[in-house]
């Protein structure tokens, strides 16, 4: 799997461009701050303490009050006035019609909803090149926090509020994300992917995704969806078009459309498909899904089965 980029010093959006632009004045304000103060402290040490016998010297208080006083002042009203200017370039409202995507933060996966449209996916976000899109971000249990490091700035999921994030892809490309807040055991395995893709590319997998489910099409993957509401899967997952209609677990009406498992903790392949149905504590411990116990045919019928929600 590739990615466009690496984090948030590779800014892709005008959020992420102008945070990283007051990140770099800021350590070139440091860098500098720490030159001046290194060379004064070289020219005391070889100067040596003659200077300090020598009550008329005036030169170690101009020092003091330039240094002490003087410098981090204007540093300070520098970093001020430009983090002010930043705040004030950053959205918090999206222009009217503006894309909505609501992000729900669950120990340890992203719910992805597009109101707008009827679709409800996880751990994948899409969304257009060029436009503003409006994350509404919210909790189903603990305090999570939303953060594509290449597109902008973090915000809080939290249980009891709605958050506005506003964020726009400039490129194309595919970027990581990871809950920025301690949330749990598997924290570190709460990712996600966004994929941004030029308008036409997102127009028409959003065309995809409104559809329901894929029928089966085989015996063997009518088997395959028999076993997922005999085990109870359907208790848990919604697949549209089907019976199975339950909301603990992820969506997964187009499952093996997604690029990955477990909250991108796995690629979507089949071996990772049949390890995280016969025990997913073995790729993510504690996560609320229990193993299950089924024969070679089960399996096989259900991986089929899995393996054909496009």
């Amino acid at each position: 799997m590739s990615f466009a980029s690496s984090g948030a010093l590779d800014p892709r959006g005008p959020a992420a461009r102008a945070i990283a632009d007051l990140w770099w004045l800021m350590v070139a304000l440091g860098g500098a701050t720490f030159l001046i103060f290194a060379v004064v402290l070289i020219g005391g040490l070889l100067r040596g303490s003659a200077s300090a016998e020598d009550p008329s010297d005036e030169r170690p208080s101009r020092l003091i009050l330039f240094g002490g006083v003087a410098l981090p002042t204007v540093v300070l009203i520098i970093v001020l006035a430009f983090t002010v200017r930043t705040m004030h370039t950053i959205p918090n409202a999206a222009p009217e019609g503006a894309l909505q995507i609501e992000v729900v933060g669950h120990q340890w996966w992203w719910e992805i909803r597009y109101p707008q449209h009827g679709i409800v996916t996880a751990n994948e976000i899409r969304l257009p090149v060029g436009r503003p899109v409006e994350f509404l971000l919210s909790s189903a249990d603990v305090i999570h926090s939303f953060w594509i490091p290449e597109l902008g700035g973090k915000l809080d999921l939290l249980p009891e509020d709605v958050n506005t994030l506003v964020l726009q892809s400039d490129t194309p490309g595919v970027y990581r994300s990871q809950c920025a807040e301690f949330c749990g055991l598997q924290h570190a395995k709460m990712r996600l992917l966004a994929i941004a893709e030029p308008e036409k590319s997102f127009s028409e997998w959003l065309a995809r995704q409104r559809a329901p489910a894929a029928t089966a099409g085989s015996p063997s993957a009518d088997k395959g969806q028999q076993v997922f509401a005999d085990v109870g899967c359907a208790s848990c997952h919604t697949v549209r078009g089907t019976a199975a209609d339950g909301t603990a677990g992820p969506d997964l009406t187009h499952l093996a459309s997604r690029r990955t498992l477990a909250a991108a903790t796995v690629p979507n392949t089949r071996e990772h498909l049949e390890g995280w149905i016969t025990d997913p504590h073995a790729i993510k411990e504690g996560v609320a899904m229990p193993a299950t116990e089924l024969d070679e045919r089960q399996r096989r019928a259900l991986i089929q089965y899995l393996q054909g929600l496009r």
